[in-house]
């Protein structure tokens, strides 16, 4: 109505205007006071109109409603979404506590039931050839491998009794922050690639001095692998000391300075890791990362705070100095973990659930080598499952210990005796809580039957279809059954256990003995259960 009224006013005040122009001004004469009246009453109206628009606006804008419920799915997903980003902490200390007791059990063999395993193994290997037993095999292959293992921890303790610390420290120290903070990037990155390819050196160790004599000779000698395994544990092992000390280092420093850049570089793993695309095999393998990282960092913790306790007498007002530093990056590292699976989950839209099937994972390791058909020991198991190779950094520990600690007269070989027998009991200890607990894990994921299938051992040998296309046919252990005349990949429960399925192959139709698609027949990789990938499976396109 406001306009129709701004109309009529517009349309009367141009046709008085012309009228009186139109006429002779010596008979009518319209006053200005007329034609101001006019525009008066026009500015006035508009002004009225604009105010009557601006007023139902505001009050539109004050009293309008909508429905949340139009769009109930949107809004229901993102609420899961939160409650999945409040979950993730509780759910990944879980897991990490796991894992951390896992590392823990490992990291405890080396020096509490290695040793007397060692000690059996030579009373065997001597004993035997005087019983007369020829006939009996000497050692077993677990024995010939705990052996190996004893060997190379003597001969890298003796090699690393030449370094020095003291000398390595104050080199370490003379350098500037930006350098230090670049050597230390540097280690984090080397100690990765060591850990990957040291593991693959120990088990063709263990395999090239356990291989059936029957077999055709296909390696180079059990002794030039003994050296390469006993080189590759001294140079780890010096790595972590530099690891170690460059830590040492950051915590005396006057200004803290170089210490708050080293832990700004665990948020810079934020940005690198949260923007990514992550399935549920990679943030598996990200989680034992995550778990292998945190162990190491406080076995790291522990011997910069020896070193430091050295220096000091064993003054424990001086441990009280360094602790706020320690807690200070305890705190950081489960900060920024907490954060980084916080948000991968949430924009790769995955459950918490998924840490749950982690742990079954990782309890199926620990149940699977307490069977007679193991083919593994549990340490290694660990070592490949997160990348974590106990004897370098436990030959660190040994040698810091030593170095730190002076034992004189008999009271102090008590202590120690004491000391080992409290090691032994808290591995024992250990060792039966963990097997409790991943006994619940996976019955709770329904893995129980999977501990009753034979060890895997295939022989893979290329054949050629008619096509020309090179097909693996892989030959299993000898069975009743009668085999296929077709190449054909073997097939588990386990396929369908924990799988992550390819979202671009959705569509596509694949042929589930052959694992080929039907179209083209082009060669397509069986999707990996999490019972299949280690520490430096390639997942997708990368490895994290």
């Amino acid at each position: 109505m406001e306009i129709y009224y701004l109309y009529f006013h517009l349309y009367f005040f141009f046709l008085t205007y012309a009228f009186s122009r139109s006429r002779a001004i010596h008979t009518i004469r319209v006053s200005k006071s007329f034609v101001m009246s006019d525009v008066c009453t026009f500015f006035f109206c508009l002004c009225l109109s604009v105010d009557l628009s601006l007023v139902r606006f505001i009050t539109t804008e004050l009293t309008r409603g909508y429905f949340l419920e139009h769009n109930e799915a949107k809004y229901t997903e993102r609420r899961e979404r939160v409650y999945t980003c409040l979950r993730i902490p509780k759910e990944l200390e879980k897991l990490m506590t796991f894992g951390f007791f896992l590392c823990l059990d490992a990291f405890l063999y080396v020096f509490t039931l290695l040793p007397l395993r060692v000690i059996l193994a030579l009373l065997r290997l001597f004993t035997v050839p005087c019983c007369g037993l020829s006939g009996s095999r000497l050692l077993q292959p677990a024995q010939v491998c705990d052996v190996l293992k004893g060997f190379i921890m003597v001969l890298c303790y003796s090699m690393m009794s030449y370094v020095d610390y003291s000398m390595m420290y104050h080199l370490i120290r003379g350098q500037s922050v930006i350098k230090l903070y670049i050597i230390y990037n540097m280690l984090e990155v080397a100690d990765r690639l060591f850990s990957s390819f040291g593991q693959d050196i120990l088990d063709a160790l263990y395999w090239t001095a356990t291989e059936p004599k029957e077999k055709k000779r296909a390696h180079i000698g059990v002794i030039p692998h003994f050296f390469m395994a006993v080189l590759y544990v001294f140079l780890h092992a010096i790595l972590i000391m530099v690891q170690a000390t460059t830590l040492n280092v950051a915590f005396n420093s006057h200004n803290k300075s170089l210490l708050t850049i080293m832990m700004s570089n665990n948020f810079v793993e934020i940005k690198g890791s949260v923007f990514k695309k992550f399935e549920k095999n990679n943030l598996f393998q990200m989680s034992n990362s995550d778990i292998k990282e945190r162990f190491t960092n406080y076995i790291l913790l522990l011997i910069v705070c020896l070193r430091n306790m050295e220096q000091f007498s064993w003054n424990p007002d001086h441990f009280w100095v360094l602790f706020p530093d320690v807690l200070m990056v305890m705190a950081s590292e489960i900060a920024v973990d907490v954060v980084k699976h916080a948000f991968i989950t949430k924009f790769n839209d995955i459950s918490a659930d998924v840490y749950g099937e982690y742990r079954a994972s990782l309890a199926f390791d620990l149940v699977s080598s307490r069977q007679k058909n193991a083919y593994t020991d549990y340490s290694d198991s660990v070592s490949r499952r997160m990348g974590f190779i106990p004897l370098p950094l436990a030959l660190l520990l040994i040698r810091v210990v030593t170095s730190s600690v002076k034992i004189q007269g008999s009271l102090s070989f008590m202590c120690v005796l004491l000391f080992y027998l409290g090691m032994i009991t808290l591995k024992v200890l250990n060792s039966i809580v963990l097997l409790g607990r991943s006994c619940v894990f996976v019955k709770e994921a329904n893995m129980e039957e999977k501990l009753f299938d034979p060890p895997p051992s295939v022989v893979s040998k290329p054949t050629a279809d008619k096509a020309g296309i090179s097909l693996t046919s892989e030959i299993s252990q000898p069975t009743n059954m009668a085999q296929s005349a077709a190449p054909t990949l073997p097939k588990s429960d386990s396929d369908t256990f924990l799988t992550t399925p390819d979202e671009e192959d959705d569509d596509k139709i694949i042929n589930a003995d052959t694992g080929l698609e039907e179209d083209g027949l082009k060669h397509r990789t069986p999707k990996k259960d999490l019972l299949e990938i280690d520490r430096f499976t390639i997942c997708g396109n990368r490895i994290d």
